[in-house]
């Protein structure tokens, strides 16, 4: 005799098996939810998980590195739901027609074991880190801030102008990318949207009098995206593509004139801006702001450097608003992912034949 399951979303899964949102499923919620309310959205439930931080078991994320690229699993759970991504980084994609960034996930239930939701991640990735960007310029940025320069305008580019617009308030966008076509392709997809863009002829043009610099390039290699002599007083500094061992986009010497805020301190000494300086170079966890227990920005005239790189908290966070909305507009399907057994004791008897042979 089975036991009635109390929790709703594992008596769904019992019932009919797993949740899957594949690509298209997310692009069509996405679609009907609208972009800035899915960022806006995933950022208030960002805002809720780092606020209750202690709660998650947490750990840097598992990578095997090669000579092109980056293969990632991050895991995080807390006492009802444990999360995972997998996500790889290769610049050289798009030569074979693939994307950059290619990701998938999994919720699933701590008491069983029990994966209840199975989503692509790609899309989602894109509009979590627009997410997370946003909610830190939100907390540590001049809240006058309106003029935003965007370096690297690849497939990461148009949510993040987005973000800002909706949850900042930036109007004006000043964008620069090595590749002119990148650049063309953000303006093309950003007609209608309100934001007054300007296309620039190098990063020093387009970060000229920004209030907000945010750096999302995908050369898997050190570089000096931004140097000093660039920097302006109170500007807030946004750097995204530096995201693993060997990858950067800020000049040292920023990090020393700046106040830096990370995700994870031991994953981003290991990955993000940080990883060159010393141990004992100083950094504040953003979730310690969010909490009150340390200071954001301390004057109208410091530089403030967010250096993210990405944590599985913030995947945690964006896979709970993509089951929610794809259940409440009824997208996806129930796929068994897991073999529905008669008798869970017997795995085996599911190789036997269930269609009977006619006499």
């Amino acid at each position: 005799m089975k036991t009635t399951v109390q929790n709703p979303d594992l008596a769904r899964f019992v019932e009919a098996g797993t949740l899957y949102l594949g690509a298209p499923e997310a692009a069509e919620l996405v679609r009907r939810h609208g972009v800035a309310a899915c960022i806006e959205a995933i950022a208030a439930n960002i805002r809720a998980d780092f606020l209750r931080w202690a709660d998650f078991d947490k750990t840097a994320r598992v990578a095997a590195h090669s000579d092109v690229g980056v293969i990632e699993l991050m895991p995080v759970a807390d006492a009802q739901r444990y999360s995972f991504k997998y996500v790889n980084g290769h610049p050289g994609n798009t030569r074979l027609g693939l994307s950059t960034v290619m990701a998938f996930g999994v919720l699933a239930d701590v008491a069983t074991g029990a994966p209840l939701f199975l989503s692509e991640l790609t899309l989602t990735t894109a509009l979590r880190t627009a997410a997370m960007s946003a909610l830190a310029a939100k907390v540590l940025a001049r809240p006058d801030s309106r003029v935003m320069a965007l370096i690297g305008n690849g497939a990461q580019s148009e949510f993040q102008a987005l973000a800002f617009q909706h949850l900042l308030g930036i109007t004006e966008l000043r964008v620069y990318d090595v590749d002119p076509a990148a650049s063309a392709k953000l303006v093309g997809n950003l007609q209608g949207s309100g934001l007054r863009v300007t296309v620039c002829a190098s990063t020093a043009e387009a970060v000229r009098g920004a209030d907000i610099v945010t750096t999302v390039t995908a050369d898997k290699r050190n570089a000096l995206i931004l140097t000093p002599e660039m920097i302006q007083p109170g500007m807030h500094l946004n750097a995204v593509g530096g995201d693993c061992p060997g990858k950067t986009e800020l000049h040292g010497d920023i990090l020393h004139a700046s106040k830096v805020f990370v995700e994870y301190e031991p994953q981003s000494r290991i990955e993000g801006e940080i990883q060159h300086q010393p141990a004992d170079f100083a950094v504040t966890e953003f979730w310690q702001v969010l909490r009150g227990e340390r200071s954001g920005r301390d004057s109208t005239d410091q530089v403030t450097v967010f250096d993210s790189v990405g944590f599985a908290l913030e995947d945690f966070s964006a896979l709970r608003f993509m089951q929610q909305t794809a259940e409440h507009l009824g997208l996806g399907e129930r796929i068994a992912l897991v073999p529905p057994l008669a008798d869970p004791k017997n795995l085996f008897g599911s190789l036997r034949a269930t269609t009977a042979v006619a006499a």
